[in-house]
C-alpha cells in the first residue's frame, strides 16, 4: 500500500542527514495529512521518535531512513512524491500529495470523513456562490456534527434556513446514522454577511 508515496532519493539523503543531527537512536520521520480529503489539507512531515509513532502507523523501511505512515492519510498519500531540490540557499524539501485535498470516502469510511466528505463535495459549492464555507469541528460521542460557517455565512440572516435545511437535510440523507448538527459560528459578527 505504501507504495503509493514515493521518497526522492535525494530527499531520503537530506532527510537522513537531519535525523543523524537529532542524535537519537532509531529516530524516524513520520507523514501525516491534517484534515484530509478538505480543502484545508497539509500534508506535513516530523520527526518521530521511538515509541511516538502510532500503533496503526504503516512503517516504510528505506535504505537509509524509516518512515511511518499515519494510515489514516494513507488514501489521500496516493501519488505523493517527497523530494529534494539542492540550491545556493541550501536547498529545500517538497511534499507534493496531489490526492490530498481529494476525499476517498465509501461506507466504511469513518464518519468524520463522510460529513467532510459531503461538505466538500455538495454543499460548500452551494455556499460558495454566497462567499461562503461550513466546515466540521468536531464529531461528538452521540454524533452530532458540530459545523462552523465562515464567510458569506457567517451572520447571515438566511443561516438559520440554510442550516436547518439544506445543510442538516443533505447530511441526514448521506449519513442516516447522524444525529443532526450543531452550529458553533458567533452570528453577531455580520461583517462578511451576504443577507443583512
Amino acid at each position: 500500500m505504501s507504495e503509493s508515496i514515493q521518497i526522492t532519493d535525494s530527499a531520503q539523503d537530506y532527510l537522513a542527514e537531519l535525523l543523524e543531527k537529532q542524535n537519537v537512536e532509531g529516530i524516524a520521520v513520520r507523514i501525516f495529512i491534517t484534515q484530509p480529503g478538505t480543502p484545508y489539507a497539509e500534508t506535513c512531515l516530523a520527526y518521530c521518535r521511538p515509541g511516538e509513532e502510532e500503533p496503526t502507523d504503516e512503517k516504510l523501511e528505506l535504505e537509509k531512513i524509516n518512515v511511518f505512515i499515519d494510515q489514516h492519510s494513507i488514501p489521500f498519500l496516493e501519488e505523493a512524491v517527497v523530494d529534494f531540490n539542492a540550491d545556493r540557499m541550501g536547498g529545500q524539501l517538497t511534499i507534493k500529495a496531489p490526492n490530498a485535498k481529494m476525499p476517498k470516502v465509501n461506507a466504511d469510511s469513518p464518519m468524520e470523513d463522510r460529513v467532510n466528505y459531503v461538505l466538500f463535495s455538495e454543499i460548500n459549492p452551494g455556499l460558495a456562490s454566497h462567499g461562503g464555507e461550513v466546515r466540521l469541528v468536531q464529531l461528538t460521542e452521540d454524533n452530532l456534527a458540530v459545523l462552523q460557517f465562515g464567510g458569506g455565512c457567517q451572520g447571515c440572516a438566511a443561516v438559520d434556513l440554510t442550516l436547518k435545511d439544506g445543510v442538516e437535510r443533505t447530511l441526514l440523507e448521506r449519513i442516516p446514522e447522524l444525529a443532526g448538527i450543531r452550529d458553533v459560528t458567533d452570528h453577531t459578527d455580520t461583517s462578511q454577511a451576504y443577507y443583512r
